[in-house]
Formats: C-alpha cells, structure tokens, sequence
C-alpha cells in the first residue's frame, strides 16, 4: 500500500476511524501522487476514483437508509403521512449467525486505530510494484496524515456522495424516461444465454459418453497445441540428433514400433494388451542400456502385473475390439497416435537443445551421497530430494485404488469369506453339468478329475478348493518353491535400495508379483491364506509410516521428511549404518503391497465369486430347460 501500487478503487464505504477510511486515504494519496507526475491523463484517473467513492457513499447510504430509517407512505385521504410499520424476522438472529459481521465490525475498528498488522501483510505485495518515480517515498497506513490535499479529498466524496443521496429522487426520475435503447440487464441476459447455448452444443459433440472419443480430444488437444507452439515459434528439430548408441538400441526400438502397431491393428483386446505390455518391457530394456536398472527393474515389475491386471479385467469385456466400433476410424486414430508421438518426440528434443543452463541433476550424485547418505541416486531422490513427490504419489495410489474396490464392491471393501476349512473340496470354479460344455471340453473335464486326488500332502494351503480342471500340479510346484524366495527377494531390495538397486516400490510389486502368483495358482482363497490382511489397512499403515517419517524430524528440531543416519554394530554382521528414509520407504512398500492384493481382490476374487455366481444361475436354468423338454417330450 504505497504510491508504488496501482491499486484498485472498489472498497466498502469509507467511514472515519474505520480501516476503510485508512485503506482509501492511501488509495488517493497514490493516485495523487500518480497524477502530480503525469499530468492530464493522472488527473482525469484521480477524477474518476474520486467519483467512484463518493458513488459508494451514496449507495451505502442508500442501504442505511432503506434499512433502518423510518419511512412514510401518503393516504388517500388527506396530505397526511402515516409510517411504514417495519419488517420483523421471522426468527431472532442467534450469536452464531452475529458473530461474523460483529467480529468484522470490531476488527474494522481495531484495525483504524492500530493499522500495524495490516501494513505488515500488504507491505511485501506493495513491493512488487516499481515507484512512479525515484524520490517518490512509500507511505503507510495511519488514521491521521494530517491536513493534505488527500483528506480534502475524502471531503469531497463525502460531499459529492452525500448530495447523490440526498438527489436520488430527482436523478432516477430523468432516468427512467429516457428509453433504454441499450439495455444492460438484457444484453447480460442475452450474452449468458448464447454462452449457455454454446456450452450445451460444445458439450452434445464431444461429450457422447465414449471414453474412445473422449481419448481422441485429448490426444488431438495434446497434439495440436505444441505442434502449434513450433509452428508459430518457428522452432526446429536440432541438427546433431544421434540415431543410437548401439545396435540393442535399434532391436529394442524395432520391438517397441512392432508392438505399437500390433497393439493397433489387433483384433482382440488380449492380444492388444500383449502389445502394450511388449512395448513396455522394450522400453525398459531401453532404461537398463542407458545405466537406469532402478527405473528398467521397476518398469519391468509394473508391466508384468499391469498385464495380469488388464487380463483379470478382460474377463468382463468382449473379447473383439471392434464389434462395437465402426473400424473407419482405425486409420485416424492410428495417424493421431503416430502425430502424437512424433510431436512428444520433437518437443523433448527442442527442449533439451533448449537447454543453456546447468541441470540440476549434475548435483544430484553429491546431494544423494552427502545429504540423504545413499549411493542410489534414484531412491535418494524419491525419498529424500523429492519426497514430497512421492508421498503425493502414494498417496494417489491409495485413492486410486481405494476408487476401483469402490466400483466392484460398492458397500464394503473386504467382504467376509467363508473359513478355509468350510470350503468344499473342488468347489470353486467347478462345472456342475456336463451337458453345457462340448464334446471335447467334457471329455477334458473327466479326465481332469481321474487324475485329482488330494489324500496326498498339499503343495498350497487352500489349492484343494479349486476344481480339479482348474488346476495345474506343475504351476502349484513352482509357486510352493518361489513364494517365499520371492518374499525375501522383494525385503532384500526395501532395505538395499539406498545403496543399490531396488527400494520400497520395486520391493513392494515384487512382493506383490508373489501374492499374485498364490492367487494364480489356488484361487482366492489361497489369496485369503497368503495375506489375511485387510488391503486398506496396509495402504493405510503405509501413509501413516511415511508421514511419521515426515513428522519425526520436527520433533527433534529438523526439517519435515529430513533424514538422519544411525550407526550401530551387530555382534555377527560387524558396523552397519541406517537411514532413516528408510522408514518411508517401508512406508512405500506397504502401500503397493496394498494397492495390488486390493487390485487382485477386486478385479479377482470378487469378479471369480460374480462369474461362478452367473455361471452356476446359467447352467441350473439350463438343467431345467432340458428337464421340461423331456417332460414335453414325454
């Protein structure tokens, strides 16, 4: 608030000893001085701030008046005036609903006589300003500057405003006999009619409840606004582009592109997501040829249960992709992706050879070494550089999902199952009729169960459950063998990951991968006897863990998320040394692990339960069809 701003005149009526008398004397004192240095054209501003408050008085005076004073309506019978009885509350106003306007009333007050506080808040916003001129001096708040021409300012707003009132009558008399040619209300009316309008037609051609379409809008968006930003920046793509370091580069490219277009021109959604899945995997052996084996080891981990999770899904889709969609378009989609990742590709290239500053990924090496005490940089940086990052992503984890457990199971995430021990013996996934499936298929069946026995010691806690045609001796073999080496596999990396490759994420889907395997191999209940756990309360002790981690070192007078190490000595292992980051990345772990049994028991167990349910509904409406068939026949 100084003659450094350019403030804006729009305040509540000014009345002396209120802080809005003080805020609108610095609000004149500015313009004067605005106007003492640029002559005419400051003059005619100050003119028009001067009008604009003592409008504001008016109006305000208006509302005083037509709230509280006494008002007097003529009779029909004589020239006597007879006053207005006035308007009561339907109810007494309680202290809740005064205590707003009486706190702003007291402050307004407080704040005139001792505007202190209030300058100390505006000061750092004034400064943002340039001075009007080099010896111009910033003022300051205060209820008395004395006897300047900026108080016989107020003056006249008093005046001026005072006189609008007193005159209103004879000023809206004139006004209401001049026609209304333009008239404000109905063009405002006519303008958010048309917006409306335009609104209602924008949202009928792009939102058509097609998530296809909604897809292309984006991606055409995403395409056309950078390829414009170059066109019109005139931008080229950098002269020394090098084509590739090695020749694995180019298999590996020549993989991704093949995988790109099978993904596009396959006409099954399965082996779409084979595709999607193989370009993923060829870019992450692109991030381990570059000397990334954090990013290529997580990305690998993610792809391989992103591709058990879209089959999983699968099991409720068609199994063709263009059944329900006209294949016209397959060949503009096709050319908007190839655009899109044409223009990705050039934009990232502009914006490296744009590059003129030092990146700060150059101190990056020494910061992970000497601040967050760890030789990875990668998970240095993810839980220490930039934690705030990672715990923002986690916690989108959580939520996200916490939405997908919402859409299966709609009440009640984890629903009761029944105890192991209840389950009868090849009753999960069993065909209850022979008569619904082909020739082949129930000579199949048969000799399934021949060979089904399980008097002998289980290789799986519930693998019994399943039905004997669902089930694979060599799968659960392996599973028996790899679940707990996996385990330990995915805790190595959770505490070797400072140092090494891995850390809580890449130990977290590791871990994950193996809980997916018993459900793979023995159904949901082997899933229920792997981890009896509920999905939310990991992801929940997940959060908490990272944000104790945040908190802990404010209690000790550090810096949230700040990481310290402890030394110690082991009588077998000798010295070792912990990071307490280290922590939070147990955190990220129990929140992955979470995310993905609630993923497996959504898009799982719960789809499995709904399937045998149709399933079984299916097969006795067939037995009874049969059954009325031949009584017919009969």
């Amino acid at each position: 608030v100084s003659c450094r701003q350019n403030p804006h005149p729009k305040h509540l009526t000014f009345i002396y000893r209120s802080v809005g008398f003080v805020a609108k004397e610095v609000v004149f004192e500015s313009f004067y001085g605005y106007a003492e240095i640029n002559g005419v054209w400051g003059w005619i501003v100050l003119g028009g701030v001067v009008l604009a408050s003592a409008i504001t008085v008016a109006y305000s005076a208006r509302f005083l008046w037509g709230s509280f004073a006494t008002k007097y309506r003529q009779t029909d019978d004589d020239d006597a005036r007879v006053a207005v009885k006035p308007t009561t509350f339907h109810g007494a106003p309680d202290a809740v609903f005064l205590a707003a306007p009486a706190a702003l009333a007291v402050l307004t007050l407080v704040f005139a006589m001792a505007p202190g506080p209030v300058q100390h808040l505006v000061e750092p916003f004034a400064a943002l300003f340039a001075p009007v001129a080099p010896d111009v001096e910033p003022t300051y708040l205060a209820l008395w500057h004395g006897l300047t021409p900026v108080l016989g300012l107020s003056v006249l707003a008093w005046v001026l405003g005072a006189a609008l009132f007193w005159l209103h009558g004879r000023i809206t008399d004139p006004q209401r006999v001049v026609p209304a040619v333009l008239d404000a209300e109905r063009i405002y009316r006519y303008s958010i009619r048309s917006l409306d309008d335009f609104a209602v037609w924008t949202t009928s051609k792009t939102q058509r409840g097609s998530l296809g379409w909604y897809l292309f809008i984006i991606v055409a968006v995403a395409t056309a606004v950078p390829a414009g930003v170059i066109a019109l920046t005139g931008h080229t793509v950098p002269e020394h582009v090098i084509f590739a370091e090695q020749p694995m580069q180019v298999v590996l490219a020549a993989v991704i592109i093949a995988g790109g277009l099978g993904a596009v021109w396959a006409p099954k959604r399965f082996m779409a997501v084979l595709m999607v899945s193989l370009c993923g995997w060829g870019i992450a052996g692109i991030f381990a040829l570059q000397g990334a084996p954090d990013l290529a080891l997580t990305l690998l981990l993610v792809e391989s249960i992103v591709l058990v999770v879209f089959v999983l899904a699968l099991r409720t889709l068609p199994a063709g992709i263009w059944t329900q969609n006209p294949t016209r378009f397959r060949m503009g989609r096709a050319l908007l992706g190839a655009g899109f990742g044409a223009i990705i590709m050039v934009a990232a290239a502009i914006a490296m050879d744009s590059r003129t500053a030092e990146p700060i990924s150059v101190e990056f090496p020494w910061m992970s070494y000497e601040i967050g005490h760890g030789a990875n940089i990668v998970n240095v940086t993810l839980v220490d550089i930039r934690v705030w990052d990672t715990f923002g992503e986690i916690t989108v984890l959580a939520a996200a999902a916490t939405g997908v457990a919402s859409l299966i199971f709609v009440k009640r995430r984890d629903v009761q199952r029944r105890a192991l021990h209840e389950v009868p013996t090849g009753s999960v996934g069993r065909v209850l009729s022979d008569k619904v499936l082909s020739p082949r298929q129930a000579k199949e069946v048969q000799v399934a169960r021949s060979f089904a026995t399980v008097a002998r010691e289980a290789w799986l806690v519930a693998g019994r459950t399943l039905a004997p045609e669902h089930r694979s001796i060599i799968f659960e073999v392996v599973t028996r063998l790899m679940f707990h080496a996996i385990i330990l596999l995915s805790v190595y990396l959770l505490l070797a990951g400072h140092n090494t490759p891995g850390g809580g994420f890449a130990g977290g889907l590791l871990a994950g991968l193996a809980f997916l395997l018993r459900y793979l191999a023995g159904g949901r209940y082997e899933l229920e006897a792997a981890i009896p756990f509920s999905a939310g309360a990991l992801m929940g002790w997940g959060l908490a863990v990272a944000c104790f981690t945040g908190v802990l070192p404010l209690i000790f007078g550090g810096h949230a998320f700040q990481s310290f190490i402890v030394d110690f000595d082991l009588p077998i292992f000798g010295e070792h040394h912990l990071v307490s980051s280290v922590l939070f990345d147990v955190g990220v772990y129990l929140v992955v692990v979470g995310l993905i049994v609630d993923v497996l028991r959504s898009l799982g167990s719960e789809i499995d339960v709904r399937s045998e349910q149709e399933h079984r509904a299916g097969q006795q409406g067939h037995s009874i069809h049969s059954q009325t068939s031949l009584g017919v026949a009969r």
